[in-house]
């Protein structure tokens, strides 16, 4: 086996680590949420949690899983913002927070992620619900699928809005942390529907056309200046919860409180732990763009193959670590035997701090390289003769 080592320069100065140092011996702050969790949002490293698994009612954070399952219909292009989504009698009857859609109105896919994200509307919720999967019955089947894909073991749905307080309609934490990141890394773009903080939409309907103003539930746009979303929701029995988003000095933190005592103190919940989680948080990032050895292929039609990373490596450190000690390990076979697909792996960078495994990265091969046939060494004999 061959290994390339190589030390990663950090980015912080020694100064700065020393002041991390100081700032990561803190607790966590107390919070009156009695139950809360902090990540990274890139790596989905944990910051601090408290009762992150215990389950609880969700509330509108359901709709989080709403719009992920929106926006993975659009990247398969069977659905288009542009699409028109018709109220149905069933959607416009949603009590609790609603954008006032009457039955047989329509609205452009867009402008319903608009009701969902900004103003919590349940119709909304409903009605998108029903253009996606024929009815809520069968989109809230594919809400608890994916839930289990992700690996949410103490999540299970009931309706796409969170209307519902049944107590077979729960979540945790943890969970709701788990399908934030999920929505935020591989959907960025809700981020602008989420950071919207008002804006008017049209109803046309047989009464006339009317303006409504749409005003986000997320007050947490002007109260922390590095807010990005998320989620509110707030029933009798989940009492107030938030997953909030941020974004500040490359770092992506999400923090989500659930049963918070009031509306104010959860927004104060999150800004605390935001801002305990910046102050303890560090992520060490290598783009791996350098070039890497191609790579010898037995019994190919190709006698090599150019490699390349998987993608970057990202780590989240909260103990104050001098990160630019941080060593990368390339470790590559001598060769590999045909066929090759692209995108195989073949080797790994693994990355090591004080000795000890953060984590890794594949190196995979470049393209495809099929087994070679008879032709194929009949013609590499007749190049070999012709150089």
């Amino acid at each position: 086996m061959k290994r390339l080592v190589r030390v990663a320069v950090g980015w912080i100065g020694s100064v700065y680590l020393a002041l991390v140092s100081v700032l990561c011996v803190q607790a966590a702050p107390e919070v009156s949420a009695p139950s809360y969790i902090v990540v990274e949002a890139s790596t989905g490293q944990l910051v601090c949690e408290k009762d992150a698994d215990v389950r609880r009612s969700p509330a509108s954070i359901t709709k989080i899983m709403t719009l992920l399952l929106i926006f993975d219909h659009l990247d398969t292009g069977r659905i288009h913002l542009e699409d028109e989504v018709i109220t149905s009698s069933y959607a416009k009857s949603m009590g609790g927070s609603q954008v006032f859609l009457e039955e047989g109105e329509v609205q452009t896919l867009d402008t319903m992620i608009k009701c969902i994200a900004v103003a919590s509307g349940n119709d909304a919720c409903v009605a998108v619900a029903e253009y996606i999967a024929g009815s809520e019955e069968e989109f809230v089947a594919l809400m608890n699928q994916k839930a289990e894909e992700l690996r949410m073991d103490n999540t299970h749905f009931e309706d796409c809005c969170g209307l519902t307080d049944s107590d077979g309609h729960y979540t945790t934490a943890r969970d709701v942390a788990i399908m934030s990141r999920e929505l935020v890394t591989k959907h960025p773009e809700v981020y602008n529907y989420t950071k919207i903080w008002m804006e008017d939409i049209t109803h046309v309907t047989r009464q006339g056309t009317t303006n409504f103003t749409l005003s986000s539930t997320n007050k947490l746009l002007k109260q922390y200046e590095w807010a990005t979303g998320l989620k509110t929701g707030s029933t009798s029995k989940a009492k107030y919860c938030l997953s909030a988003t941020a974004s500040k000095d490359g770092i992506d933190l999400i923090a989500v409180v659930m049963a918070a005592p009031d509306n104010k103190v959860r927004f104060q919940d999150a800004i605390a732990l935001l801002n305990f989680g910046y102050s303890v948080s560090n992520v060490y990032v290598d783009e791996n763009t350098e070039p890497l050895p191609s790579l010898s292929v037995k019994g190919g039609v190709d006698d090599e193959v150019n490699l390349s990373f998987a993608g970057e490596f990202r780590y989240l450190d909260t103990k104050g670590s001098n990160l630019s000690q941080i060593e990368e390990t390339i470790t590559l076979p001598e060769l590999v035997e045909a066929p090759v697909a692209e995108g195989q792996a073949v080797g790994e960078a693994v990355y090591k701090l004080d000795g000890q495994r953060i984590g890794g990265v594949s190196i995979v091969a470049a393209k495809s390289v099929e087994k070679a046939g008879y032709r194929d060494y009949v013609w590499k004999v007749i190049r070999s003769f012709m150089l």
